[in-house]
């Protein structure tokens, strides 16, 4: 009796967790939510998101936000951006702030916008509302070598058809910064800057910068100007530092090449000496062979030294230093 008074409790708890199990399985209250909305989805259709691992409330809801915008959007066209990796809420937000702005954007064009990554409900608030981007300090040198400092603020648009493509606002700042560098270096002198600095704006915005990026540049303008350095005046100081350099270097080597050939005298006289005393140790073998071959006489020889030690004798008394007590006699004076 107890048993079989168990088994209707037993079914009752099984049919609630069974009754629980299809309830969160199934989105009753997101269907319920949609028709409140005068939006027609099917049960059916919530169950298929179910079975593609798609969360219905990442498709119900801006499906919801979308029909009571206006916008004509299906059911497919979310579930086929949420697989490929979009943002649905984020698109149909975008899409409504373009209908309510005037802005023909279609779901393709903001499916593929999203996709690309990038934000297009930015894109959309920025073609209403301008953004301005603030150019890092620009440095570019005058044709009179004085440099110029300039910030630029360019006013940008985002333009929605070249979203998909076009350059970002690195490639902006990168394309005027170059035309103020030009614009700077064609100018006569730094003054000329100084007194019209909307000319770089003129310039510049007249180079189609915008071209192939993701916006339109309405204005830009210079946000301050300033003088830097003379670099005209330092590049003409090193310049001539840079030649005071190689003046040394060639005066170097050739104090070097002086003191080589110097050297290389040097050698040569130490040679000729060394052949010179040589030649003066064969003189009296050469003698004695002479003498013995008769082909020197006896008084010859004694003639020669005569005049040997004349010559030495005439050497010392040229070597003696002269008096300097300015009585005129160059004799070397008597020993006591």
């Amino acid at each position: 009796m107890e048993l079989a008074a168990l088994i209707p409790l037993f079914m009752f708890a099984v049919g609630l967790i069974a009754v629980a199990i299809i309830l969160s399985f199934i989105p009753i209250g997101l269907w319920i939510s949609a028709l409140a909305a005068n939006v027609k989805i099917g049960i059916i259709t919530l169950i298929g998101m179910r079975l593609r691992r798609v969360p219905p409330a990442k498709i119900v809801n801006p499906l919801i936000k979308a029909v009571k915008a206006g916008l004509t959007v299906t059911v497919n066209q979310l579930e086929a951006h949420y697989l490929a990796g979009g943002n649905v809420d984020r698109v149909v937000d975008a899409l409504i702030a373009a209908e309510r702005a005037n802005i023909p954007l279609l779901f393709e064009r903001a499916a593929a916008i999203d996709l690309a990554g990038r934000n297009v409900l930015e894109a959309v608030q920025m073609s209403v509302n301008p953004k301005v981007i603030e150019t890092p300090l620009i440095s570019a040198v005058a044709k009179d070598g004085i440099e110029v400092k300039a910030i630029a603020r360019v006013t940008v648009r985002a333009n929605i058809d070249r979203l998909v493509g076009g350059a970002g606002e690195e490639t902006i700042i990168a394309r005027v910064g170059e035309g103020v560098v030009t614009t700077v270096g064609s100018a006569v002198n730094h003054k000329a800057v100084l007194e019209n600095p909307d000319l770089i704006s003129q310039t510049v915005l007249g180079k189609g910068l915008d071209a192939g990026t993701a916006f339109e540049i309405l204005s830009i303008d210079i946000a301050d100007v300033d003088v830097g350095r003379n670099i005209g005046a330092q590049l003409q100081t090193d310049q001539a530092e840079a030649d005071k350099q190689i003046a040394q270097a060639k005066a170097e080597e050739r104090r070097a090449m002086a003191v080589a050939r110097e050297q290389e005298m040097k050698a040569s006289v130490q040679e000729m000496r060394a052949k010179v005393v040589e030649a003066e140790a064969l003189v009296p073998a050469a003698m004695a062979q002479a003498l013995q071959e008769g082909k020197l006489g006896v008084m010859d020889y004694y003639n020669m030294q005569n005049i040997l030690a004349d010559t030495q004798m005439r050497d010392a008394i040229g070597k003696v230093a002269p008096k300097t007590d300015g009585s005129g006699d160059n004799r070397p004076p008597a020993k006591k």
